[in-house]
Formats: C-alpha cells, structure tokens, sequence
C-alpha cells in the first residue's frame, strides 16, 4: 500500500490558498497536478500557493487531469452548480473524491454520487473543514458531561460584508447555485443539524433576493420535533459573524468562531444553572490539514470517512427545503 495518496485539484478555487497547502503539508499526501479551464490560472494558483512543488503539474485541461493514472484522488472546488457533474466524471475514472460543500445542489444528484462510487469502489465526502477542528470535540464532551443538559436549540450564524471581488456568489440565482445559502449557509445548516440526534422534519425560511435572484441574506428555522430548534441565517450583508450557540435544559454553550481561522485562539463559554460560568482557551488547530490528513488516511488504509453520503444527503435535504419554503412562503415538511 502506498504511504501517500496522490492528489489532483480540479480548478483554481479562491479556497486553494488553504486546501492546496494542506495537501502538500499532510505527511499522507502529495500534490501531483491542478487543472483549470481558465488558461494560466492553475499555474498561477500553484506557483501562489505552493511554489515550493515542482514536480506538481499545472494543466489546462480538468478532463485530461481525470484521464492520468498518477492521480488517485480528486478534490473538487469548482462552481456549486459543477460538483455533481465533475464528481460523477471523477468517480468514472476511478478517482476518490473530497467534494467541496455543497456536495450538490439536488438530493437525486447526491443520491447518483453515491451510487456510482460503490459501483465503482471509490469513497466520497463532503469538504465540511471545520467539523475536524478540535474546539468541536471540546463542545461535544461538554454536552456528554450532562453540564448543559439535554440541547434543545442550537442558533449558527455565518456571515461578511460582501467584497466586490466576490460578487461572482451573487451574479445567478439559486437554482443555479448562487446566492448565501449555497455558498456560506451549508456551514450553518451543518452546524445546526449536527448537535440533535435526528434529522429535522420541517423548515421555515425566509430571505432577501437581489436583482439576479440570489438570496444576499437568509434566516430560518429547523424542526427537529419535541419541542427542538434549529436556528439559521447567513448573510452578505451583516457585520461578519462565525459562531453558533447551543442552549440545553441546564445551561449554554457557545462557539465564538465556528469556522476557526489555524491562526487564531479557539474559545468556548459554557454557563448553567447551577452558576458555573467559564471562557476556555483552546489549543489552535488546523482543520484543512487535518481534513486532508484524514481522508488521505480513509483511502490508504480502507476506513470509512468521518462525514458520510447520508450526512451530505440529509444536509442538502434540509438547505432544499428551507429554499423552498422562501420560495413558497411556508414551512416544508422534511420527509
């Protein structure tokens, strides 16, 4: 068995100045080429982000990149509106895959990624990065504790002024992938499914369009029956905002910096009831590299990934429900 797996990166994502050192840092990998349709711009992103690599190749060509026999896995951040298509290309040249969020824009094209990669006997997952952040399992141990109780509401907000570098996340309308909610609401859909033990079974959403039918901002509510809430909203019009609350029957946690910058102090309130009150300092960790140190590890040692293709199902069931409820202006029953 290889020691390294051999990765390619299919285009020149702005996300590269985190993935592709990433890869080249992991003791498990090795970058060994990046394809992008826009001629120049995978040199470019290389010779940026990790000009130390030279023997990794930059091509103009995604297809042919798929078509080398050197590359033994794929990650995927291209246009929202591409992952289920170059995924599916991916999978058929046998390549493993770590799909950028969203994995899709449909359930039926997340149910086809699966499918193909059992048929062809490769493993994909969803690049949620911040999950493999170690303040995450600080939360965790903290709700097994029993200090906070049982978790009854869970609030995400994720959200920046939009720069006009940027304005390419609002140039289509949903339905094609632009818009908050594909680009920054997975993280907070993720967040706010992920602390309740079921999926939720009803959302309610409401939203700002702008003139190409992009959502600018989005806020909405998850079911999760008994009385349980998830609360959600992302925007490009706030102050920017990275954290999540999660209150129980004792007590509260809450997550200053969800989406953790490596280079800054994770921390963690908690208060209860009883009168504890406490702000942790946590040790800083960075949850590209060891995202890509873990799947790197999945597909050298045959283990199953940490975030599984029922998780991006459930998460892309939910953010098309809360969709349509704005579209419909009424709660949607998750089935």
């Amino acid at each position: 068995m290889a020691e390294q797996l051999r990765w390619g990166i299919l285009g020149a994502a702005r996300v590269n100045d985190k993935l592709m050192p990433a890869i080249v840092e992991a003791e498990n990998a090795k970058l060994v080429a990046i394809a992008s349709r826009r001629p120049g711009a995978a040199a470019e992103t290389l010779q940026k982000h990790a000009p130390n690599e030279t023997d990794a190749e930059a091509m103009d060509d995604p297809q042919a990149l798929l078509a080398r026999e050197d590359i033994d896995a794929i990650y995927l951040p291209m246009a929202n509106e591409e992952h289920a298509e170059w995924a599916l290309k991916a999978i058929d040249h046998g390549k493993h895959v770590l799909i950028e969020k969203p994995m899709a824009l449909k359930v039926a094209d997340i149910d086809a990624i699966d499918a193909a990669a059992r048929a062809n006997d490769v493993t994909v997952m969803e690049g949620f990065m911040y999950r493999f952040h170690t303040q995450h399992d600080f939360v965790r141990d903290l709700i097994d504790s029993g200090k906070i109780g049982e978790v009854r509401t869970v609030k995400t907000a994720f959200a920046f002024p939009m720069k006009p570098a940027r304005l390419y996340r609002i140039n289509r309308d949903i339905a094609n992938g632009g818009g908050a909610m594909w680009d920054i609401g997975p993280y907070a859909v993720h967040t706010a499914r992920h602390w309740f033990d079921n999926e939720p079974v009803a959302a309610t959403a409401m939203a700002k369009l702008n003139e190409h039918g992009a959502d600018v901002s989005l806020s909405g509510i998850f079911d999760f029956g008994d009385g349980r809430y998830g609360h959600f909203e992302m925007s490009f019009e706030h102050a920017r905002r990275s954290n999540y609350e999660i209150i129980g029957t004792k007590g509260g946690i809450t997550c200053h910096a969800a989406w953790q910058p490596h280079d800054e102090q994770p921390l963690i309130s908690y208060w209860t009831d009883a009168g504890e009150a406490e702000t942790v300092s946590l040790p800083m960790a960075n949850h590209f590299n060891r995202e890509i140190e873990h799947f790197s590890d999945c597909i050298l040692n045959n283990k199953a990934p940490f975030l599984s293709m029922a998780d991006a199902r459930g998460n892309c069931a939910a953010i098309n429900a809360a969709l349509q409820s704005v579209s419909e202006g009424r709660t949607i029953k998750i089935s």
